[in-house]
């Protein structure tokens, strides 16, 4: 039995698909309340720079009298939005906290079927890359290529993680590995997971991974192209942060605004 639990989703605009999402995972948690197979749990939603009526759904949702509370961005970024969610759900008891994405491509049910897998461990991540794992549907061949040449240069960069899927979106972790890395995780953007794990693994702390089931409902919306080069350039303004050249990085920072490459990494 799972003695409690916190769920964290951030929502940039979300309005078409946030309702779905809730229904199935508050239905889903409600159940296993019922059947004494989790003892407590809550959603926290942080709305990540929202201009649509996102929050206004979610306010509806309160009216039900259900464990779901909110928090409010000005800024963007998913790492920012996860990151505040975390800091808030340490504000309670839950043993385990974990995040997962707002357009339901991990159903409740794999999601639960993480946080019981746990085990000894501290933490556990989903991937779409363990055997076992079905994608559906199929990516493209592009959109693999892109992935596994991303995941080689995590692997080569940060030998420390060898994870083959470090970019899913459903991740759990107890309550004392993440109060010990809260405030060494700086990136925000592009090599959030990255840092997040990395900073987890060198402290000791064993991150399972393992084969999930994932509905994909998100690649259209994305540029190969010019999140490929967001992606590489943040993996490396990341290991140069955590090496003996992070003086390049305070340099970089330093540097006028027009200066700058046009995209945050």
């Amino acid at each position: 039995m799972i003695k409690d639990l916190t769920i964290i989703i951030p929502a940039h605009n979300e309005e078409k698909r946030i309702s779905p999402t809730l229904d199935k995972y508050l239905s889903f948690f409600e159940k296993m309340k019922r059947e004494n197979q989790i003892n407590n749990y809550n959603i926290i939603i942080v709305l990540n720079n929202t201009s649509d009526k996102t929050e206004d759904i979610i306010n509806e949702y309160q009216k039900l009298n259900v464990p779901l509370s909110y928090l409010k961005l000005i800024e963007g970024g998913k790492g920012l939005a996860v990151m505040a969610g975390f800091k808030e759900a340490l504000k309670g008891s839950s043993h385990l906290i974990g995040f997962v994405d707002a357009d339901c491509a991990t159903t409740p049910e794999e999601y639960f079927k993480l946080a019981s897998s746990l085990n000894g461990c501290d933490g556990i991540i989903a991937s779409r890359y363990l055997r076992g794992s079905i994608v559906n549907p199929t990516q493209s061949l592009k959109r693999i290529i892109v992935s596994r040449i991303f995941n080689l240069s995590i692997r080569l960069l940060f030998p420390e993680i060898q994870y083959k899927d470090t970019q899913c979106g459903a991740k759990i972790f107890k309550r004392n590995a993440l109060s010990a890395i809260i405030d060494e995780v700086g990136t925000t953007q592009w090599a959030f997971d990255v840092d997040l794990l990395y900073q987890l693994v060198i402290r000791g702390y064993q991150i399972k991974e393992q084969a999930t089931i994932w509905r994909d409902k998100e690649y259209s919306k994305l540029n190969l192209k010019k999140a490929g080069l967001k992606m590489v350039l943040a993996l490396f303004r990341l290991r140069l942060w955590h090496s003996k050249l992070r003086w390049i990085v305070y340099l970089y920072n330093k540097l006028p605004e027009w200066i700058k490459i046009h995209h945050k990494i």
